[in-house]
């Protein structure tokens, strides 16, 4: 990467990780984390990028047994599975992160599901390459059924961050057809625009490519590998395909005349 209006100009090894959580485990998960930045630490990465909610987990195709008016006893259960594998932010999980982002000396940014309190949030989390917790990002607006799980954020968290890498921030998945939210990334200079998500469609490419226009920035995509086998067996029975599309991708636009994309999806398997 290269800024013109920066006090720096150099190069920034980024990796956005395609791979699967524990679901409702973030324990688990953590593992899962130390495993993907290890590599990163390999490849000499200086930012990694992680999905939407990577810890505690997007419960696609959940209903939580949620019905206009009414609740199952066993969704109500489920949610409280869900609920109890949320993190909270500062806390022993968020510890733990900052650790491995030390440990890898890579800034980290990383999708989690945050409880305060009896709500839950959509949030994404970012670390410096020395371990410090830099800030977290809540989703403004849950799309659709996400609003029966998740609380809504607000615009006290829609920070742009100063880092050795450039202006880094995150824009949550279906928030990037916010324009509002867009503008307000570019008016603080956003450079390293992160797009953790659970949105893989085509649609959705041609979406972060114009953002790397609008915006002159680069633009890092992050989506899970996640398979129904990849949920507890004791987890109700799901009526959304059988994996989830996954498609990370890059897009970057600075001097450039137009944004260029390097997609890396595989269907087969998780990859960095």
């Amino acid at each position: 990467m290269t800024s013109d209006d920066s006090t720096h100009n150099r190069v920034v090894r980024a990796g956005v990780v395609q791979a699967a959580p524990v679901p409702f485990d973030p324990v688990a998960t953590l593992r899962v984390v130390e495993r993907w930045l290890s590599e990163a630490a390999e490849r000499n990465l200086d930012l990694v990028v992680f999905p939407e909610a990577f810890i505690g987990g997007y419960p696609k195709g959940s209903a939580f047994g949620a019905v206009v008016g009414d609740r199952t006893a066993a969704g109500r259960e489920e949610f409280a599975r869900y609920w109890s594998g949320a993190v909270e932010v500062p806390g022993p999980v968020t510890d733990r992160l900052g650790e491995l982002a030390a440990d890898a000396r890579t800034h980290l940014v990383i999708g989690v599901v945050e409880r305060e309190h009896g709500t839950l949030y959509c949030t994404v989390l970012f670390f410096s390459a020395a371990g410090a917790l830099l800030g977290k990002r809540r989703k403004l607006m849950p799309t659709g059924a996400e609003r029966m799980i998740w609380g809504f954020g607000d615009g006290s968290t829609l920070d742009v961050h100063r880092t050795e890498l450039g202006r880094l921030g995150a824009v949550i998945c279906w928030e990037n057809l916010m324009p509002a939210t867009r503008l307000a990334m570019y008016a603080q200079g956003i450079e390293l625009y992160c797009a953790p998500t659970a949105d893989s469609r085509e649609s959705h490419h041609a979406t972060m490519r114009h953002i790397a226009m609008e915006g002159r920035c680069f633009v890092l995509v992050a989506n899970q590998c996640l398979r129904v086998g990849d949920f507890p067996r004791t987890t109700p029975r799901r009526t959304a395909p059988t994996r989830s599309n996954s498609s990370p991708a890059v897009a970057a636009a600075s001097s450039a005349r137009w944004a260029k994309c390097w997609p890396g999806p595989s269907w087969t398997r998780r990859s960095c």
